[in-house]
């Protein structure tokens, strides 16, 4: 699984977990709904850092607990 797929599944999770819409996360991230569709739709496959630490803030969350998954621990370095 690739790096995108990883964060994808994670915000996913995450969602699921905080019992939260795309809505609600966006208004506590104080970013656009369309830039959290975008991640878990396709079109944005490389979330930078400032965005998915927003989106941790909305969840109430650090960026260590973000990524501190075995998906994570075991994704593939990638070639850039």
């Amino acid at each position: 699984m690739d790096t995108y797929q990883t964060t994808r599944i994670r915000l996913l999770g995450l969602l699921e977990e905080h019992k939260m819409s795309i809505h609600s996360l966006a208004i506590k991230s104080g970013i656009a709904p369309s830039t959290i569709k975008n991640i878990l739709y396709g079109k944005s496959t490389n979330p930078g850092i400032v965005t998915i630490k927003l989106i941790c803030d909305g969840f109430g969350i650090s960026l260590n607990e973000f990524f501190d998954t075995e998906d994570f621990r075991s994704t593939e370095m990638e070639n850039l």
